[in-house]
């Protein structure tokens, strides 16, 4: 009996450490591999120094994004805090023209949810590679969103995520509804705003997050499984207009 616990005891272990050995596989949730990335470390500059021009220019705008807190662009700077891809489709929903939602266009939901995580992944490595301090932590003063404070207080600052997934997903919505465009990209160009105005980011961070954006969606223009995704998701968006309009035509004559 012994000697049975003790071979049991022992496979356990062996289980255990063969488990902690073996390799995790890569989480892939947008369409680009790591190495498919734009290198943001090789073309973009380095954060502005703190006894630079540009510095001033970011310090002059964290005091503008101060005092547009208690404004109704303050409120809309802490709805776009919210990161998750439904909130993100909400915010744009009114440009865009249509509630995109996975129940009823799951392969719009589906690409702009990719398209997010690519935007997010496509900052990341330059993220680590300065982690510049975040406004609010170098002039030890309170956010708007002070909830999130605790948990990016480590994180880099430049460039910033939440405005590289917003203007990634803006640059892709507008593919979808060009005749929206403008409405589209300038819902893109103050969800970024909006990380200033709640103190997480400079401008410089924000200004930043767009090349790399920029850069993220043109890559995605040589990925294979991207173009097949927004051909796709262009045809659900365009069968779910042919019904919304038919239902309403049906509506007017019953």
């Amino acid at each position: 009996m012994k000697k049975l616990s003790l071979t049991f005891i022992s496979t356990v272990i062996a289980l255990t450490i063969t488990a902690q050995s073996k390799p995790k596989e890569p989480q892939m949730t947008g369409f680009l591999m790591q190495d498919q990335l734009p290198q943001g470390m090789v073309y973009l500059p380095a954060p502005p120094d703190t006894s630079s021009i540009a510095y001033l220019n970011d310090f002059h705008r964290y005091q503008w994004g101060k005092s547009m807190r208690s404004t109704e662009r303050g409120r809309q700077a802490v709805f776009d805090a919210y990161v998750q891809t439904d909130s993100i489709l909400k915010g744009f929903s009114e440009a865009f023209g249509m509630l995109v939602t996975r129940e009823q266009t799951p392969v719009t939901y589906d690409l702009i949810e990719r398209v997010e995580n690519d935007g997010s992944a496509g900052v990341r490595s330059v993220k680590r590679k300065y982690q510049r301090t975040r406004p609010y932590v170098q002039f030890h003063e309170s956010t708007s969103v002070p909830w999130d404070e605790e948990e990016l207080r480590r994180s880099g600052s430049y460039p910033s995520g939440h405005s590289a997934r917003g203007w990634a997903i803006a640059l892709v919505l507008s593919e979808l509804n060009p005749a929206h465009q403008t409405e589209i990209l300038k819902r893109g160009f103050d969800y970024g705003e909006s990380r200033v105005i709640a103190g997480f980011h400079y401008q410089s961070d924000v200004d930043a997050a767009r090349i790399a954006a920029s850069a993220v969606v043109a890559r995605l223009h040589a990925c294979p499984a991207f173009i097949k995704q927004l051909a796709l998701a262009k045809k659900e968006l365009e069968k779910f207009q042919h019904r919304k309009m038919t239902m309403k035509i049906q509506r007017q004559q019953d």
